[in-house]
């Protein structure tokens, strides 16, 4: 199923915005169903410490701005001091290192959807509030990290998304302007970094918004289009 936000305009790639020449893909909740990977790992460096276990579905609200955002929000929500962070943050990443793609699954039509957009010789990138080397390492397990030419994570840059940088430099490195760029993720930061950096976004229905449905994002004008599935994006495309 496609939503397109412009019913009279039903294709992205318009003409005002230019030909597409690539795409910025987010990772976590786009590409990939992460959230078992997420729950594991906190729970368990909660686990050493005392702490109680936090469900997968309140997991699931605090993911997508980072590590520490992560922990920090499920602190809070224990009823444990944020004084704690620095220590349960290590505690953390630890976990995580071990869990990384255990409990992970590539979404249907990813992976049609990534060789549908390669064949148009897109220059494909993958930008993630993720570790970078947590984000490699998952995309090479699921056998994803060949379809991109640039790979970066959340301790790229200076900034994370919802910030544009970590979108403006990968068009920098990719040597396009932002309008000949779509950018597709799954949450409203995605979108955030998308409009402030001046590319055109596309979010999947599925994935972490924070318990919010994307297609609101959709009726107020937000994003440009919701997709079900990867592979669905041709079909908006020239």
């Amino acid at each position: 199923m496609i939503v397109s936000a412009h019913s009279h305009q039903p294709k992205l790639g318009h003409a005002s915005l230019g030909p597409f020449k690539a795409a910025i893909i987010d990772l976590d909740g786009t590409l990939v169903d992460t959230l078992g990977d997420f729950a594991a790992a906190l729970n368990a460096a909660f686990a050493r410490h005392g702490l109680p276990a936090v469900a997968a579905a309140d997991v699931e609200r605090f993911v997508g701005k980072g590590s520490e955002h992560l922990v920090r929000s499920a602190l809070v929500h224990v009823g444990a001091g944020v004084s704690r962070l620095p220590a349960m943050l290590d505690a953390y990443q630890e976990s995580y290192a071990h869990v990384n793609g255990q409990h992970a699954r590539v979404y249907d039509g990813v992976c049609e959807g990534l060789l549908a957009l390669r064949a148009r010789a897109w220059t494909l990138a993958c930008v993630t509030n993720k570790p970078l080397l947590f984000a490699q390492e998952l995309l090479r397990q699921l056998s994803l990290l060949p379809s991109f030419a640039h790979v970066y994570g959340g301790d790229s840059f200076a900034r994370r998304k919802p910030d544009p940088m970590p979108l403006l430099e990968t068009c920098r490195v990719m040597g396009l302007p932002p309008a000949q760029v779509l950018m597709v993720g799954d949450s409203i930061n995605d979108a955030l970094a998308a409009r402030a950096a001046g590319l055109p976004v596309v979010l999947v229905s599925h994935g972490y918004n924070h318990g919010q449905d994307v297609r609101e994002l959709l009726a107020s004008g937000e994003i440009d289009a919701v997709v079900d599935r990867l592979d669905a994006l041709p079909a908006l495309l020239h």
